[in-house]
């Protein structure tokens, strides 16, 4: 809700309405608000356009949906490389865990240790 100094009161129905009014946006002019802007008189039934209707609204669910996964996958981006950080130092606090054949002693726990930081290196 919004008070101006006359004391006229602006209540918005999402924050999309409240930030197109702080950027004095006429929200009549919006294109966005045709279909779904309240009708207060009846309107009579017109097959085309409740067609045109139907069609707009299931194309603003796919844009809605591909902007959600899109969303998804900028924000999970960088979990790989942190998980896979993580999962080193991990393997590298609790090496004495490690039995393997292959590695016996400390000095090749650090050899092995220290190529796998060069290759992660090369890799980025």
């Amino acid at each position: 809700m919004f008070v101006r100094n006359d004391s006229k009161t602006f209540r918005f129905c999402r924050s999309k309405c409240h930030k197109n009014f702080k950027m004095k946006r006429n929200p009549r002019k919006d294109s966005t608000f045709q279909f779904e802007k309240r009708r207060n008189i009846p309107v009579r039934y017109d097959r085309d356009l409740m067609a045109t209707t139907i069609k707009a609204l299931k194309r603003s669910q796919e844009i809605k949906a591909k902007r959600e996964r899109v969303f998804y996958k900028n924000r999970m981006s960088g979990n790989k490389l942190r998980q896979k950080t993580e999962n080193q130092a991990l393997v590298q606090k609790h090496i004495h865990l490690v039995d393997t054949p292959a590695i016996k002693n400390l000095a090749q726990v650090q050899k092995v240790a220290q190529k796998s930081r060069l290759m992660d290196v090369d890799m980025s």
